[in-house]
């Protein structure tokens, strides 16, 4: 990881945290156990990739921080509330995230999908807000790409195909759909976020969803290796989830060695996608993607 890298995630941290600290406040009502909920999954942990794509994406067209900032903290919500979901009983029953238990596990798990939805619907509001953009068409397309983003032709369809891969024979265009759809969905908005707020070009909008299909594609695969051979240390979750649950991934379809390799490839063609742009507006763009080749966790 390039230091230029590590700065930006470690200052896309804190700003973050800023931002849903007074979006999340601490609450001394009776419902406040919800919002602790919430803080506890929001709050110091994770990448902050999806928010640092938001904020790079931003910057190429030179989108006020204030806002640039309320859009990622809204996709960094919406993100949580995933995970919160994916990690329940019903779901993938993982006790570990982000190197503690998960919300389900620290709570309980009828507060842990409060939780989730609250994350949800509060990710919807802050991205309608006047504060978010001034222009209410802007802020109507941000809206209408984080619900298609997170719908059943995004995630939550995606979440379902991972379901169905426990007890179903998908082949490799079932998985490549299922990992499009639960991982890339919301990795393609997050870059859009930027092209959206700052009225890109169609030339300039379509170079930055190119980018994170083949970013999305190659983070999954990426995350499938760590799965099989990570630490669960490095990683802050349970390893050899999927192997526990019979769910077929793109492992099941190739050896590590052939998808490291694709890895690679996908990665150049990311780097290729962003030649359209000034090579200094999209060092950390280019530096994420290097990244996932050297990635531990």
């Amino acid at each position: 990881m390039t230091e230029r890298l590590k700065a930006a995630i470690r200052d896309t941290g804190v700003m973050i945290d800023d931002v849903i600290n007074r979006l999340i406040p601490k609450s001394n009502e009776l419902e406040s156990r919800l919002f602790d909920a919430m803080r506890y999954a929001t709050l110091e942990g994770g990448k902050r990739m999806r928010p640092l794509m938001v904020l790079e994406s931003c910057a190429i067209f030179s989108v006020d921080e204030s806002c640039a900032l309320r859009a990622a903290a809204a996709v960094e919500m919406l993100h949580s509330y995933s995970l919160i979901h994916d990690d329940l009983p019903a779901m993938d029953n993982s006790k570990l995230r982000r190197g503690r238990p998960s919300t389900f596990c620290e709570f309980d798990e009828a507060t842990a999908i409060l939780a989730g939805d609250a994350l949800q619907s509060l990710a919807f509001e802050v991205m309608a807000d006047p504060d978010t953009h001034p222009d209410a068409r802007i802020r109507l397309k941000l809206v209408e790409g984080m619900a298609r983003a997170v719908g059943p032709r995004g995630m939550c369809g995606g979440q379902q195909l991972d379901l169905m891969s426990e007890t179903r024979d998908l082949d490799v265009g079932a998985v490549t759909r299922m990992q499009r759809m639960k991982t890339g969905a919301l990795i393609m908005f997050a870059c859009e976020v930027g092209a959206i707020m700052g009225k890109a070009s169609p030339k300039h909008t379509m170079a930055l969803r190119n980018y994170a299909q083949d970013f999305g594609m190659a983070f999954q695969m990426t995350d499938d290796l760590l799965d099989l051979t990570g630490v669960q240390q490095d990683l802050g979750k349970e390893v050899g989830q999927d192997a526990k649950a019979n769910k077929k991934n793109f492992l099941a379809f190739m050896a590590p060695g052939e998808a490291k390799a694709k890895c690679e490839l996908l990665v150049d063609q990311c780097i290729h996608h962003l030649s359209v742009f000034e090579p200094a507006r999209v060092e950390i763009l280019s530096d994420m993607a290097r990244f996932l080749l050297e990635r531990r966790y």
